[in-house]
C-alpha cells in the first residue's frame, strides 16, 4: 500500500516547519542582539540537524510505508530545504529592508570590526568595506541566502539521511509481490 503522493507535496509541511523554525530562531536572536553571535550560529546548525532528523523520519514513516532508501533520504531533505530556502529569504529580505533598515549599518559595522581584530591593513580594509556596502543589501542577501541554505540542506541531507535510511529486504517487500 504505496502512499503515491509527490514528494514535493508531501515535504511542503516539512519545509513550513523548518522555515518557520528558522524565522522563529532568527527573531529570538534579533530581539537577543545576537544576530551577528558566530557560536548563536553553530547552535542553529544542532537546530537544524535535529528538526531534519525528525522532519525525514516523518516523511519515511508516513509517506513511505516506514522504507526509505539513502537517496530518497537525501532527495527528501533538499525538497525540504528548498522550502526552507525560499522562505527564508523572504524573511531576510523583510527585515532588512521593512523590519529594521538599519540592520545593514549594523552588520557592516559588524564585518569592519571582524577585519580590524584580524589586522587587515586600511587600504585592503577599505577595498573590501567598499565590495561589503553593494552586496549588503536585502535585494542581493536574500537570493545568496537561497543558495548558501541549499548548499547547507545538501550537507545536512547528506549527513542525516545516513541514520534516516531504512530498506527492506527486496525478496519480501518487492511491489511485484503485491
Amino acid at each position: 500500500m504505496e502512499n503515491k503522493v509527490s514528494v514535493w507535496k508531501a515535504n511542503l509541511n516539512n519545509g513550513l516547519i523548518l522555515g518557520s523554525i528558522g524565522i522563529v530562531y532568527s527573531l529570538v536572536m534579533y530581539f537577543l542582539d545576537l544576530s551577528f553571535n558566530k557560536t548563536q550560529g553553530y547552535v542553529f546548525y544542532l537546530v537544524l540537524i535535529i528538526a531534519m532528523y525528525f522532519l525525514l523520519k516523518s516523511y519515511r514513516d508516513n509517506y513511505m510505508d516506514g522504507y526509505i532508501t539513502y537517496g530518497q533520504s537525501v532527495g527528501a531533505g533538499m525538497v525540504i530545504f528548498i522550502y526552507y530556502s525560499l522562505i527564508t529569504a523572504l524573511f531576510i529580505y523583510l527585515l532588512y529592508a521593512v523590519i529594521d533598515p538599519g540592520l545593514t549599518e549594523k552588520q557592516l559595522v559588524f564585518v569592519e570590526e571582524e577585519m580590524l581584530k584580524k589586522g587587515i591593513q586600511q587600504d585592503a580594509l577599505d577595498a573590501a568595506m567598499t565590495i561589503q556596502k553593494k552586496i549588503i543589501k536585502p535585494g542581493i542577501m536574500a537570493p545568496f541566502s537561497i543558495l548558501g541554505n541549499i548548499i547547507t540542506g545538501l550537507v545536512l541531507s547528506l549527513l542525516v539521511s545516513i541514520f534516516i535510511r531504512k530498506e527492506g529486504n527486496p525478496l519480501i517487500e518487492s511491489p511485484e509481490n503485491n
